[in-house]
């Protein structure tokens, strides 16, 4: 019997005097406040909003909580529960895009920073550097917005400090003002930390009421209040945790939104929810497999413990761990097979550091990298100096380096690992979660 781990919603009290005691420890000053927004679960909805659906959200007892002050100059200081030890500084005059010169690193900070470029762009500025501290009960990997959640903070945070008088009150919510703040959670989350959503979460995040849940028109983002009090008829909500693998920013949300407008640009509509003759459109199928190279079969197995598996020497390792990541790593949980984990481990280690700037690392990221490091020393081929390369990169990381060169090295090593050892071996590791 597995037993179930509850993550309890703190109070708004509880959760600022979390937030400002953590930024009292890292500045040496009191904040100007601390400012919260909900995380959210969608009642109808997953995948809907970029096709311009109808969808049906809720905010949850689960906040982030930002303690922040304004600064007088454009410097933006940033720490969180996960990196209290190391403050991450960065200037409002050099932001900027992913991709660009300007981009944020440290994925969590992006998201924080990213609201403050988001808001200058909209014109709402310049506005002032800050200090800011996140604190936040919001379970994270989980889908339930956590993200959002401190974009919102954060917004609604520069929004009392700058005095733009878009947010309102909690008793009097300015709904206009708040679509603002949502564009400007939204942008900072599409284009500085890189990940494609359709605004959902923000919208959800920002503009539920509580006892509703919030009817969204994704064509134009209007809303309506529900009434969703479950309570009031002896009812509640369970949201589980099934630990499946999820990320807005490993390119798989991005790559679906994608596939999903290139449809309705072939089937003639602006969106999806454009599409009113369903039999045209499954009879426009044909043309959409030979666009996405897709052809119409069944799924292939993945290999059995005991088959070989046969390479292209030509593809570079980083390419081939993609491909061996669809081949044997399962939708959630462990492996079958040895060669699967070492892939998986990479992988997850690899999203936390690139995707998520160390936000969520804990000791099961160090497990993870034992159990990577036990089968490259497992005695199978494998050179010394490979090995030796391995145990110095796991030992970065360890050492919360965060270093996307150590990164590297593990996703090619567990590659060059697999290769040297193409018949799958049954995994006999322990499971230790992530």
């Amino acid at each position: 019997m597995i037993d179930l781990v509850w993550a309890d919603a703190a109070t708004p009290d509880e959760g600022a005097v979390q937030a400002a005691n953590l930024f009292r420890d890292a500045y040496g000053y009191e904040p100007r406040g601390v400012w919260s927004a909900p995380g959210r679960v969608n009642i109808i909805g997953e995948h809907v909003d970029y096709n311009g659906g109808p969808c049906l959200p809720i905010a949850l007892p689960h906040r982030a909580f930002v303690a922040l002050s304004p600064r007088s100059d454009r410097t933006v200081r940033l720490v969180s529960t996960q990196t209290r030890e190391a403050i991450d500084v960065l200037d409002l005059d050099v932001i900027g895009p992913k991709g660009t010169p300007g981009e944020v690193a440290n994925h969590w900070t992006a998201y924080l920073a990213g609201v403050a470029w988001a808001l200058e762009q909209a014109g709402y500025g310049p506005l002032p550097g800050f200090d800011a501290a996140l604190w936040s009960c919001v379970p994270l990997g989980g889908g339930l917005s956590s993200s959002a959640a401190l974009e919102c903070a954060t917004a609604v945070a520069l929004d009392e400090v700058c005095g733009l008088g878009l947010a309102g009150s909690l008793e009097g919510p300015n709904d206009e003002g708040r679509k603002v703040l949502v564009e400007a959670a939204q942008a900072a989350e599409n284009q500085i930390a890189g990940a494609n959503t359709g605004g959902l979460d923000q919208t959800a995040s920002l503009r539920c009421r509580q006892g509703h849940a919030l009817a969204l028109d994704c064509r134009d983002m209007s809303t309506r209040q529900v009434p969703f009090d479950l309570s009031a008829v002896g009812l509640e909500l369970l949201v589980i945790d099934t630990r499946a693998k999820h990320s807005l920013a490993d390119g798989q949300y991005g790559s679906r939104r994608a596939d999903c407008e290139e449809s309705a640009r072939i089937l003639g509509v602006g969106q999806l929810v454009e599409v009113e003759d369903l039999d045209e459109a499954s009879a426009a199928l044909s043309e959409l497999c030979a666009l996405f190279g897709v052809e119409q079969r069944e799924a292939k197995p993945a290999p059995a413990v005991g088959e070989r598996l046969t390479f292209d020497p030509s593809v570079p390792a980083l390419r081939q761990h993609g491909e061996l990541w669809d081949l044997l790593v399962p939708d959630s949980g462990q492996c079958r097979t040895l060669q699967g984990e070492v892939i998986r481990i990479a992988g997850r280690v690899g999203h936390e550091v690139y995707d998520n700037g160390g936000i969520n690392w804990d000791r099961s990221f160090g497990k993870l990298l034992y159990q990577y490091l036990s089968v490259v020393r497992s005695g199978l081929p494998m050179p010394p100096a490979s090995v030796a390369r391995a145990e110095a990169a796991v030992a970065s990381l360890k050492g919360r380096s965060m270093s996307h060169q150590a990164v590297d090295d593990i996703t090619e090593l567990a590659v060059a690992w697999v290769r040297l050892n193409p018949v799958l071996v049954e995994l006999n590791l322990p499971d230790v979660g992530r």
